[in-house]
């Protein structure tokens, strides 16, 4: 660990996130992180419990002259999304993360950084063994299994939480308030395939395609970035209709929450149309390249010879299964008519993996309009039956809709007004919050969202702003000291 980031202003903060950093916390396999934060909460002599589920609340009373503030709920979430590149050795398991400072951003060494949402959970954590700092009374809820179905919000106890107004710290812009988010829906597509022996007489490829941007499916869908497992199918799909390519294996991608960076297969091609494959895959890769070239200048795609593999995909399936994937929806499915460049609603389609008789596709279906979820979930759904697959919708979770006007929004509006002279950016976002599943457990809490500026979340690219952080930590102890009387 870079004991330099314990150094950056506010210390406070900085010094909370590298500890948090030193426990391993990737979704679902929370329990150091759970058992962390219970003794961070009883080291401090603050009432400190775990529900049923694995979520942690920590109370705080208020400060001196804030008792007769309206009471408040400090919210962020204990797992982050864990990525990696290829080439770098690391184990999430046992490992914690290797940070480093790069001018003005905090970034890890070939990893997630999981400033997405470790600088909540430590910005609470500093206001929870502060001493100076003014605020009413105080429930930290600590949230587990966010970024793989929001188990944890879903499963909360619906009567651990006496607070009337809930401050989210999961936004990833430091000039930007929320006020509602997008819901998901996950969405797996199975089916069993007959393996064949390897044809007689043809060249086994491993086709390679890497080092693209990826980043957030939420919050990066609209950038149009390349969906690595929607860049293998279209070649694959281009050589089994001109040459009979035939697929041995694939592997592309990673979490339902992250757009796929990385893709490859092993194919097979019958010896005699190996000049011409190799010339027009070699074609069909440089168009891919111009195509986006101005917002995927790293791409790596490569063809290179492999190892015979001993099966392959059963043709009749392996053509079903390329047309449904060509056919299934990835990216932007319609922008918000309402709001001006906010998404409403997309899909990632974020893991492929066909191997040993068995093939899958998992996708997350994101939108702020309940109806506009299903239809993309059953166009999908559609696509994949057509082709023969069992198709399976879990993880569903309701959006935040927007209240503009929220109380606690006027609030902070107004101080980041005088704070920075201008004004804040009032939206919904693309994302999954947790507000929306918390505000089905508690209808009445007025919430709101905010957060500092982090980049690439969800990539090896992360990257978290210290001038932000700054800017936001002078934000929150002012929200703190305005919070309304009761």
């Amino acid at each position: 660990m870079n004991e330099d980031i314990r150094t950056i202003e506010p210390k406070a903060v900085w010094k909370n996130f590298a500890d948090l950093n030193e426990v391993p916390r990737p979704s679902k396999k929370e329990e150091r992180v759970i058992a962390f934060m219970l003794d961070f909460g009883k080291k401090l002599g603050l009432p400190t419990q775990k529900d049923a589920i694995g979520n942690v609340v920590i109370t705080k009373p208020a400060s001196k002259g804030m008792e007769n503030r309206k009471s408040i709920v400090l919210q962020s979430h204990l797992d982050m999304v864990h990525q990696k590149n290829n080439d770098t050795e690391f184990n999430f398991e046992t490992q914690g993360i290797d940070m480093y400072i790069d001018g003005d951003w905090v970034r890890a060494k070939g990893t997630t950084l999981g400033a997405d949402n470790g600088l909540g959970v430590a910005t609470i954590m500093a206001i929870l063994e502060s001493e100076d700092i003014a605020h009413p009374p105080i429930e930290a809820l600590f949230t587990i299994d966010e970024e793989t179905g929001m188990t944890g919000a879903k499963e909360l106890d619906p009567t651990i939480l006496k607070g009337e107004i809930l401050l989210n710290l999961d936004t990833e812009e430091d000039d930007e308030i929320g006020i509602g988010c997008a819901g998901g829906v996950d969405l797996s597509a199975i089916r069993t395939y007959k393996q064949e022996p390897v044809p007689s007489q043809v060249e086994a490829f491993e086709i390679k395609i890497k080092s693209l941007q990826g980043g957030h499916s939420g919050m990066d869908i609209i950038k149009g970035l390349a969906n690595a497992n929607k860049l293998l199918n279209r070649l694959l799909f281009d050589s089994y209709t001109n040459f009979g390519l035939r697929i041995a294996h694939l592997f592309g991608g990673g979490l339902r929450n992250a757009i796929p960076r990385e893709s490859q297969a092993v194919v097979v091609v019958d010896q005699l149309h190996k000049a011409v494959f190799l010339e027009e895959m070699k074609i069909l890769i440089d168009e891919i390249k111009q195509e986006y070239k101005s917002i995927e200048p790293h791409m790596e795609i490569t063809i290179q010879p492999s190892k015979m593999p001993e099966m392959v995909m059963d043709i009749g399936v392996q053509e079903g299964f390329l047309k449904a994937v060509y056919a299934a929806h990835n990216g932007v499915y319609r922008m918000s008519p309402d709001i001006d460049g906010l998404v409403e609603t997309s899909n990632n389609i974020a893991r492929i993996e066909v191997k040993g008789g068995t093939a899958e596709v998992h996708c997350l279906t994101r939108s702020s309009v309940e109806s506009n979820k299903i239809d993309l979930a059953n166009s999908l759904r559609s696509s994949f039956e057509l082709a023969g697959f069992e198709v399976e919708l879990t993880g569903d979770y309701p959006g935040w809709a927007p209240n503009p006007d929220s109380s606690i929004l006027k609030v902070l509006d107004k101080i980041y007004q005088n704070q920075n002279g201008e004004k804040a950016n009032i939206a919904a976002c693309h994302a999954g919050l947790e507000c929306g599943i918390l505000g089905s457990h508690y209808p009445e809490m007025d919430m709101i969202s905010f957060g500092p500026t982090i980049r690439g979340a969800h990539s090896p690219d992360e990257r978290a702003s210290i001038s932000s952080m700054q800017k936001f930590w002078k934000f929150t102890k002012e929200v703190l000291q305005q919070i309304p009387k009761k």
